[in-house]
C-alpha cells in the first residue's frame, strides 16, 4: 500500500518545472500496486470492475485493463472510453439512474451488462432487444446503510434503483416482458468506508437480501454486484482499509451463502485510482483578514471540488518545507467565497511556494468545475516509470 502522496518532493518539483502549474500527475506504479494488492486478497469468484467515474484518464484505463479489470460505466461517454480499449464482451457494466435510449443502444451493441434502475430500463431494453437479454437490477435496500454524507444518499428516499418494498410489483410486471431476464442484483450501499468489519456487515446484508429474493421470487442470480465504497485515507491519522480482513470477510460470506453459485462484483474507483494522483499548485498571494490567514492558489474548486462537497480537504504538503503548525485557509482564484480547499496547518508560506495535494487520483479534475470562469484546464501527466 502507498502513502498519501504518490510522488516525493523532488519529483513534485521536477513535474512542476517540466509541465507548469497547476497540474495533475498520476503514477502508473501506484495504480498497479493498488489493483494487485486488492486482487491478491479476493476470492476467485470476485470480479473487480473499476468505476470509471473516479478517473477516466485513458492511460489509467489501459493499465487496469491490462491487469484484468472489468469496468463500471455511468454514461455514454464512459462507455466510449472503455470501448476504445477493445475488450471482449462481458467486461463492462452500465449503471446510472437516467439512462437514455441511445445510451442503452450503445451498451447493448457493446455487449455490456446493464444495471437496470427500474421498470423503465427493463421495458426499454426489452423493446430494443431481439433475443433473451440478461440484466442486473439495482435495488435500494430497506436496511440501514452506514453512510456519513449525502454522496450515496443513505437509506432514505433515493433516485437510485428500486425500493426494496416495491420489488414484488416490479417483478410481476417484469415477468411479462419478452426478452429481458433479471439475472443479477446490484446494491450500492457504502462510500469511502475503511472499516473492513462494517463492509462485511453491509455486504452480508446484500447477500441476505439476494437470498430472500431467490427463495421468495425464484430469482437465480448469476451476479451480485456489491457496488463500490472501499475507502482510502485522506489524513495521516486515518487507518487504511485492512485488505486481508476485507478479503477474508468476502470468503466467509460466500461460504455462508452456499446457495449462490455465481460471481460477486466490486466496483472500486476511489480505492484504485485515488492514491496514484497528486495535484500541484503554487501560492499566488497571501492575505490576513480579520484573524484568518489566507493562501490564495492558482486553482480551487474548478479543479478540486471534493472539499466543498464533503467538508474534508485533500492531504496537503508544501514541497521542500516539511511539516508546520500555522493555520491557513486555502482559497482558489474563483470569484466566489465557496472556492475553498480546506483549513490546514502548514509551514509559513511565501508567494510561489509549491503545494502538493495527495490522494487526488480520484474525483479530482473530472469532478471539478472546470468551465467556471473559463480558467485553463490543467494538464494531466501520466508517469509510467
Amino acid at each position: 500500500m502507498t502513502s498519501l502522496f504518490a510522488f516525493d518532493d523532488a519529483t513534485c518539483q521536477q513535474l512542476a518545472e517540466a509541465h507548469g502549474t497547476p497540474c495533475f500527475a498520476y503514477s502508473a506504479a501506484v495504480a498497479a500496486e493498488q489493483f494487485t494488492a486488492l486482487r491478491r486478497v479476493l476470492p476467485q469468484r470476485v470480479r473487480l470492475a473499476y468505476a470509471v467515474k473516479a478517473n477516466p484518464h485513458a492511460d489509467l484505463l489501459k493499465g487496469f485493463a491490462a491487469l484484468g479489470a472489468s469496468f463500471d460505466c455511468a454514461s455514454i461517454g464512459e462507455l466510449e472510453r472503455v470501448e476504445a480499449l477493445g475488450l471482449p464482451a462481458g467486461r463492462t457494466f452500465f449503471a446510472g439512474p437516467g439512462k437514455r435510449i441511445p445510451e442503452l443502444q450503445k451498451a447493448m451493441f457493446m455487449g455490456v451488462r446493464v444495471q437496470a434502475e427500474g421498470f423503465e430500463d427493463l421495458a426499454r431494453i426489452d423493446a430494443l432487444a431481439t433475443r433473451e437479454t440478461a440484466v442486473n437490477l439495482r435495488v435500494h435496500p430497506a436496511f440501514d446503510i452506514d453512510e456519513g454524507n449525502r454522496i450515496i444518499g443513505g437509506s432514505g428516499p433515493s433516485a437510485f434503483g428500486v425500493d426494496e418494498e416495491d420489488l414484488p410489483a416490479l417483478l410481476e410486471k417484469a415477468a411479462k416482458l419478452d426478452h429481458v431476464r433479471i439475472r443479477g442484483l446490484h446494491v450500492f450501499a457504502a462510500s469511502n468506508q475503511r472499516d473492513a468489519a462494517k463492509l462485511r456487515t453491509i455486504h452480508g446484508a446484500v447477500l441476505d437480501l439476494a437470498k430472500r429474493l431467490f427463495e421468495t421470487h425464484g430469482l437465480a442470480f448469476e451476479q451480485i454486484d456489491l457496488g463500490g465504497g472501499l475507502g482510502v485515507p485522506y489524513a495521516p491519522d486515518e487507518t487504511p482499509l485492512d485488505l486481508t480482513a476485507f478479503g477474508q470477510g468476502l470468503s466467509d460470506l460466500l461460504a455462508r451463502h452456499a446457495w449462490f453459485k455465481g460471481e460477486l462484483i466490486l466496483e472500486p474507483g476511489r480505492f484504485l485510482a485515488g492514491p496514484c494522483g497528486i495535484y500541484l499548485a503554487r501560492v499566488v498571494r497571501l492575505k490576513e483578514s480579520r484573524g484568518t490567514r489566507f493562501a490564495i492558489l492558482e486553482g480551487g474548486i474548478n479543479h478540486l471540488i471534493r472539499p466543498l462537497l464533503t467538508g474534508q480537504p485533500f492531504p496537503v504538503k508544501v514541497v521542500g518545507k516539511g511539516e508546520g503548525t500555522l493555520p491557513y485557509t486555502l482559497a482558489g482564484p474563483l470569484c466566489t467565497s465557496l472556492d475553498r480547499l480546506g483549513e490546514l496547518r502548514l509551514p509559513e508560506l511565501a508567494t510561489g511556494d509549491l503545494l502538493a495535494f495527495g490522494t487526488a487520483g480520484a474525483y479530482g479534475l473530472n469532478e471539478g468545475m472546470t468551465h467556471f470562469l473559463s480558467h485553463p484546464v490543467p494538464p494531466e501527466i501520466w508517469v509510467a516509470g
